[in-house]
């Protein structure tokens, strides 16, 4: 399966329209991303992405409310993602397997082919290094984390007082944010240093005794 970075699977329950509106949004998205990574992101206009898309102006704004839009809208559909990973994970597996699983999502959808790896490499480039894309990457985090703690704390049946889902949702991606920095600053060598998969595994490796030792005490 090919890595569609702005790409949400469309559910079942979707009508034909519904699909189709997704399967446009998608394209623009994944066309928008690329150029914008390509070219930066103050150099590329609206007009150029429509272009490369194929669709009017018209249509893109009928998607979206400014090039910046995409990018949120994209970061928004990765949160949903991971926290919908965590929620399907079985219910007696431990907290940092469960958690590994959802902050992998992203990172296996697009590192299964090295052209899908560099693609994917650019635009992680392109938020990380852009000002205003990396402000609207860390509010989006903020939501991330509150949509992890929620969900862990239903799984593990927790008080919402408890503070373990709040830290536990706070280290996972902090191991997802160490990742992508590592991944981001690698010099494009193949010795696996930079592998993003091996990163965040050894990055739960030594999470696990403290997101663990919480429910291990329960």
């Amino acid at each position: 399966m090919g890595c569609r970075l702005g790409s949400v699977s469309p559910s079942p329950e979707l009508t034909l329209a519904e699909r189709k509106r997704l399967l446009v949004s998608n394209e623009l998205t994944e066309a928008a991303l690329q150029l914008l990574a390509v070219k930066g992101f103050d150099t590329v206009t609206v007009d150029e992405i429509v272009a490369t898309a194929g669709v009017s102006k018209r249509t893109f704004f009928r998607y979206f409310a400014s090039k910046e839009d995409v990018v949120v809208q994209f970061l928004a559909d990765m949160g949903t993602g991971i926290r919908d990973e965590l929620a399907t994970r079985p219910a007696g597996e431990p907290p940092s397997v469960a958690l590994r699983h959802a902050m992998r999502v992203p990172i296996d959808a697009c590192t299964d082919h090295p052209d899908h790896t560099e693609r994917a490499l650019r635009v992680v480039r392109l938020i990380l290094r852009t000002p205003a894309l990396h402000a609207r990457f860390l509010e989006r985090r903020l939501r991330w984390s509150d949509a992890l703690a929620a969900e862990l704390t239903r799984r593990l049946k927790l008080d919402p007082a408890d503070l373990y889902p709040r830290l536990a949702a706070g280290m996972a991606l902090t191991a997802f944010d160490a990742t992508l920095d590592r991944w981001s600053a690698g010099d494009g060598t193949e010795d696996g240093t930079d592998d993003p998969a091996g990163l965040i595994e050894q990055a739960f490796a030594l999470l696990a005794p403290a997101l663990d030792g919480h429910t291990s005490l329960a």
